[in-house]
């Protein structure tokens, strides 16, 4: 088969490199790609290619998928499925993994989002929608406990203001839809939801029918710096499995947030198909959802495909043809945990330079379960320069949690380019999973 990923991010990287694993695969496409993607990793069976296409040019995309008889189009990013690309492919009679537009508003739009948590009785934060900003103003005048302000739209994984004072969250909704820093639809309403107290993480599962199939957790690090401080990111690194969280638990997840959820996208007549991504904290209450995605994480994505020993083109062909009660049970993991570590560019997550050159790559390479993820790259010649915020995703394995992490640190100091910065504390929280 002939497989087309949309998008050029970390993730993209990862399920294109998977895909490319599969003993069926022929030929793995990646559009636009980055300056690793078009590269065989370890386990490789088909050619890696980039292809220079926008991913929300619809159009170009049908037409490449029709010229190239592409078997399944596996779409990474967000936008493009916010927008209907898996819709507009369908229409074509193209095969495409993912979300169809209506079900990719659990992500596309935070106040929708807490819709479906209202009507499907989900645990999730008090929250008010607010489509003006002197309506946001006077709702924070008025509350008395932490806050949290986001807008509404996509917005990269930046749109999310955690707040401790009136102040900070009073400057949130100016940013967002006063000054319009993340676009004007984007910031056009915002949701004010009352903080929550514990520890994050990222339950993911694919859906496909009737057939939720959850995979392990991961838990991802969203703040800049060490000790969770500065403003959040897209994700500065993750580990797969977090093992904090208790079967008991889990069960609760599954019971109360994963089911509900994709029941009341039904009886809305959006049924979801794809990946379901619950962003939940976990509060001495129970379980609770901060944000639902229709995707894979970036960079939880890292950490959790390099584990996975099941043919991934397998696995998402039968979620698209509603086979997904297959595999129940039966998706493979590699027994040892991993860690992914993100090497960032130097003003992240602000304005940031390109074009800067990165060294040390072929060094990593020759390290046994470490594979670097390629997230803003691209090659200038024969050299592979910076061409993002998020650069790098250092990814290892190991016997146990304390070797996959020292494995992964001792990587990134191979690493090098002008102003690289990450986060020393991935996994060193006082909730990561005990070394085994």
């Amino acid at each position: 088969m002939r497989v087309l990923v949309l998008g050029k991010g970390g993730r993209e990287h990862a399920l294109a490199w998977k895909l490319s694993c599969s003993r069926r695969a022929d030929v793995v496409f990646v559009a636009p790609g980055n300056g690793g993607s078009d590269q065989p990793g370890p386990g490789s069976r088909a050619t890696l290619a980039n292809v220079n296409l926008d991913p929300m040019d619809f159009a170009g995309v049908i037409s490449f998928a029709k010229k190239e008889s592409i078997g399944l189009v596996v779409v990474g990013p967000e936008d493009p499925l916010a927008a209907g690309i898996v819709d507009a492919l369908r229409h074509e009679g193209i095969r495409a993994f993912g979300p169809s537009k209506d079900s990719a508003r659990l992500e596309g739009s935070k106040a929708f989002s807490k819709e479906v948590m209202r009507d499907a009785n989900v645990p999730t934060s008090e929250a008010k929608i607010c489509d003006h900003p002197d309506i946001a103003r006077n709702f924070i005048e008025t509350r008395e406990y932490p806050l949290v302000v986001k807008a509404d739209g996509l917005a990269a994984g930046k749109g999310v203001m955690v707040c401790s004072t009136k102040k900070e969250a009073l400057e949130a909704v100016e940013r967002i839809m006063v000054r319009e820093e993340f676009g004007r639809e984007v910031g056009r309403r915002v949701v004010i939801e009352k903080r929550l107290m514990g520890y994050e993480l990222s339950v993911l599962a694919l859906v496909s029918g009737r057939t939720i199939v959850r995979l392990p957790v991961c838990q991802d690090h969203k703040a800049v710096f060490d000790d969770d401080l500065g403003p959040n990111t897209g994700g500065m690194g993750a580990f797969c499995p977090a093992n904090m969280a208790t079967p008991q638990m889990l069960e609760r997840v599954d019971s109360e947030i994963l089911v509900p959820t994709v029941h009341e996208m039904k009886r809305r007549k959006c049924s979801f198909k794809g990946v379901l991504y619950a962003g939940l904290m976990m509060t001495n209450q129970g379980p609770r959802v901060l944000e639902f995605n229709v995707r894979l994480g970036d960079p939880e994505a890292q950490p959790l495909l390099f584990r996975l020993k099941t043919d991934l083109l397998d696995l998402l062909e039968a979620c698209v043809d509603e086979r997904l009660e297959e595999f129940e049970g039966k998706i493979e993991f590699d027994s040892r945990p991993s860690v992914a570590v993100v090497a960032c560019a130097r003003g992240y997550p602000g304005n940031y330079p390109k074009g800067d050159r990165i060294d040390g790559l072929s060094d990593v390479a020759k390290l046994d379960d470490v594979m670097v993820f390629h997230g803003g790259t691209k090659r200038d010649g024969d050299r592979i320069v910076t061409d993002g915020g998020r650069v790098l995703a250092v990814t290892a394995k190991g016997d146990d949690f304390a070797q996959a992490r020292l494995k992964a640190y001792d990587a990134m100091g191979k690493l090098k380019f002008v102003g690289m910065h990450y986060r020393k504390d991935i996994g060193g929280r006082k909730n990561q999973p005990a070394a085994e």
